[in-house]
């Protein structure tokens, strides 16, 4: 379950550093902001996986 999550990520970024390089292009502040926001969304859902996989083996293992 881990590559297709990767995969995902990783395109996320390049799609983040293209819309900041577009935005570098013609000066939008609009086109900066939303690559911000795609950046963070892929490390936010990197986090969330490996919080849940932490917290899904700990309570498989308490039982």
């Amino acid at each position: 379950m881990l590559i297709p999550i990767l995969i995902f990520d990783v395109a996320l970024v390049a799609w983040s550093l293209h819309l900041m390089q577009e935005a570098i292009e013609h000066q939008e502040f609009s086109l900066m902001l939303a690559g911000t926001l795609v950046a963070l969304a892929a490390a936010a859902m990197l986090v969330v996986y490996f919080l849940m996989g932490h917290c899904l083996t700990y309570l498989t293992n308490v039982s």
